[in-house]
């Protein structure tokens, strides 16, 4: 099929829900992606922190072989060889106790919402109110379904769907005393990414998340942790509550886990898991065999190539590589990063937007996001020669980009007056 027709094809048969790059592609190999036309493309966002491990890998397709040969899909109703193996590994990893196997990310969020929910009224005194607030962070993303979507603190994402769930408000994110100030004894959780992915690569402050520790720790509240974007050694720990002092008490990752197959994962202490008994939540796809089988290999994969001590030692140099560009152009507001998630904030969004399409031209992959964020989740397995091909070719764009977004951003009238054509920031 030719990129004409699937447009043609998917523009009369699907939702218009995404709007798609002009790129048909065929195969990938390694950290690199290749189009119907056979061109090859350097992949800095990886499915959106998806392929961890590359395109290709070759344990991953060994299990896959193997395995899908064997037993793709069950049901929950029975056991499987790999529920159990793929849970020791997520509980020691993590510190946590149980889990629950999802679909994906954002059914791993309902689930946690449901267990706060749950817990909040097992836990109330005769008599009492359950607890049933929820406190989430403004400019976060948790996913499209009802319950993430009203625990996302950006209303564009909201709007078209209101009213969303009730219960649910928004404390701005990292400001330590308006997290106090809305903190009492009716909210039953504080929902947090520890890095907020879509938000723009936003890091939670030391101070910040371990007062939200110990505002729920203290009132018998449940501290929800997304790591969907983050988690499975992406940051440079497997999870990135672990960069700091503190044990959440359910923790949702998704992304990485099963090699670009759907699964997503919900951890929880013993305490929180009680809130739950059989029939109260369930899933009909989540935890199969096929996919618990992957996520086995990949968990084992990162842990045999060292690839998480590697990813700190890379997001520094990224970070640094960045940093000397961005004393090079203006148009760089800030860098942000975290083992490989990283970011570079432009001064325009329109700016921004040309970036990305003018950065696929030169071969390389990289998404915008919250709109004036050059966003970058590289595989695991990427050299710093990778690096310098994708500092360099930004270099080389924004050398080209800035001179028009310049002059389209400030000219001047016949009158005189200074006019403001371009995006603002």
């Amino acid at each position: 099929m030719k990129l004409a027709e699937a447009k043609q094809k998917e523009a009369q048969l699907l939702l218009p829900t995404y709007d798609r790059v002009p790129l048909l592609l065929e195969r990938g190999k390694d950290v690199y992606l290749y189009d119907a036309e056979g061109r090859r493309y350097l992949d800095f966002i990886t499915g959106i922190g998806v392929n961890a491990l590359g395109y290709g890998d070759r344990a991953v397709l060994k299990t896959i072989a193997k395995q899908s040969a064997r037993l793709i899909h069950s049901s929950n109703l029975f056991y499987h060889e790999f529920t159990a193996p793929l849970a020791e590994r997520l509980t020691r990893i993590s510190g946590l106790d149980r889990v629950f196997l999802s679909n994906s990310g954002t059914e791993a969020w309902e689930g946690a919402l449901k267990i706060a929910r749950a817990y909040a009224k097992k836990t109330a005194p005769a008599g009492s109110e359950p607890k049933w607030r929820v406190l989430a962070m403004e400019n976060s993303f948790h996913g499209r379904t009802y319950g993430s979507l009203s625990t996302t603190g950006q209303a564009k994402y909201r709007d078209p769907y209101a009213p969303v769930l009730p219960g649910i408000e928004f404390v701005t994110f990292n400001d330590v005393e308006d997290l106090k100030q809305k903190f009492n004894d009716s909210v039953c959780a504080v929902a947090i990414e520890t890095v907020q992915g879509e938000g723009g690569i936003q890091i939670v402050s030391s101070e910040f998340l371990e007062t939200a520790r110990a505002l729920t720790a203290g009132s018998g509240a449940l501290l929800l942790i997304d790591e969907i974007q983050s988690g499975l050694g992406r940051t440079g720990q497997w999870f990135a509550y672990q960069h700091y002092d503190i044990k959440p008490d359910i923790v949702t990752i998704a992304k990485p886990i099963a090699g670009g197959l759907p699964l997503g994962a919900l951890l929880t202490t013993d305490e929180a898991a009680s809130a739950l008994k059989p029939g109260m939540h369930g899933t009909t796809f989540g935890g199969g065999p096929l996919a618990c089988a992957v996520a086995c290999t990949v968990i084992d994969q990162i842990e045999k190539r060292k690839l998480i001590k590697s990813n700190r030692e890379l997001g520094k140099y990224f970070v640094k590589k960045l940093e000397a560009l961005k004393k090079k152009h203006k148009s760089i507001r800030e860098v942000r990063g975290l083992g490989l998630m990283v970011a570079a904030e432009l001064d325009s969004a329109d700016l921004a937007k040309a970036v990305v399409p003018a950065m696929l031209e030169r071969g390389v992959i990289i998404n915008r996001t919250h709109e004036t964020t050059l966003r970058f989740l590289p595989a695991y397995t990427i050299a710093k020669k990778h690096i310098d091909e994708v500092v360099k070719g930004l270099d080389a764009t924004l050398k080209q980009l800035e001179k028009h977004y310049l002059k389209k951003e400030a000219s001047v009238s016949p009158e005189g007056e200074l006019v403001a054509q371009g995006s603002t920031h």
